[in-house]
């Protein structure tokens, strides 16, 4: 049985309440008793526990903390996100991983995923530490049809949609940092970087690679300021997979949104309600003149909108400068 129909049938098995028998499997998938027998037996071997009663059929008993290809795939909504997914135990990095995939010509929307990254990277060359069995870490490769200028955009299209799909997922009162951080608690659960292949006036490719900390059940000593994960705060770990889709679901919609108007301003309103630093003082590390004001939102082109002392008002440049609070990392 293919891969993504072992997708399908792990979907089916999850989202129903009874038993399903082998005959329907059959049936449904075009295959034969001993295919579905083999994908049962690989199912269980890969950690899911599943009844099987004779004469009743199959039944999904739990939900493991699994990351496969085929756990991903049923987890994706069988949109343009995700037509490739491409899953390893380990690799130095998603993003060196999905750009690689694209210069082989991996098409719009292919989803890269590590259990475990060895060299992860943040912005400005920072590493973002992946160890096996406790976050995400995946790259999305897209093939936009913008302006090289509008691509940084999409980092923070990807920090909303990861603020967003946690809150739909887990009811968890997520905020973003300016720009792309999601917060939970004061503390950062995601780094995103995105990176870019492009020509005067044409983009070849953009890679989106996030991490987020999910199980990570402590952040070394030096980040504990700063950083936290989803088991830290809610005291119980949390299926990625399941966070993937719910994630990659509010990105697709929000990249939507996005390229229709070729800016943020379809996503303004829901950016600014859960912008973190909106109403508070902020000092921005301007490395010419650092200065301090009160951060009101962003506009269209993401940039943070900051009132200074004077009344005048700065247009904030994510890739130029480094915005805090006064006392804390917000």
């Amino acid at each position: 049985m293919r891969e993504n129909k072992k997708a399908e049938v792990l979907r089916l098995l999850r989202e129903s309440t009874e038993y399903i028998s082998g005959q329907e499997l059959c049936e449904k998938f075009s295959v034969s008793r001993t295919a579905v027998w083999k994908i049962m037996k690989q199912l269980k071997e890969e950690g899911y526990e599943i009844e099987a009663v004779q004469n009743r059929g199959y039944r999904l008993l739990t939900v493991p903390d699994i990351l496969s290809k085929s756990e991903i795939e049923s987890r994706l909504d069988g949109g343009w996100i995700g037509k490739q997914v491409y899953f390893a135990e380990e690799v130095d990095s998603t993003n060196t991983w999905g750009k690689r995939l694209a210069e082989e010509g991996a098409p719009h929307g292919t989803l890269v995923v590590a259990d475990e990254q060895t060299q992860g990277r943040g912005r400005r060359g920072r590493s973002w530490q992946s160890p096996k069995g406790t976050n995400i870490s995946m790259t999305l490769i897209l093939r936009p049809d913008l302006e090289p200028a509008r691509a940084s955009m999409l980092t923070i299209v990807m920090g909303l949609s990861v603020a967003q799909g946690l809150k739909e997922l887990l009811k968890l009162p997520v905020q973003i940092k300016w720009p792309n951080d999601a917060v939970l608690n004061g503390h950062k659960l995601c780094g995103i970087l995105t990176e870019m292949s492009a020509q005067i006036d044409y983009i070849n490719y953009v890679v989106v690679g996030t991490g987020i900390n999910v199980n990570l059940p402590e952040v070394p000593e030096e980040l504990k300021d700063i950083a936290t994960s989803l088991l830290i705060e809610t005291g119980h770990r949390v299926n990625r997979a399941e966070v993937i889709g719910a994630v990659l679901r509010a990105f697709a919609r929000n990249y939507e949104s996005f390229l229709a108007a070729g800016d943020l301003t379809g996503l303004l309103n829901a950016y600014n309600e859960i912008l973190a630093n909106r109403d508070r003082q902020v000092r921005v590390l301007d490395p010419k003149e650092p200065y301090e004001g009160v951060a009101l939102g962003i506009n269209a082109r993401g940039e943070l909108l900051v009132k200074k002392a004077d009344g005048s008002i700065s247009e904030v440049y994510a890739g130029e400068v480094s915005v805090r609070g006064l006392y804390s990392y917000i």
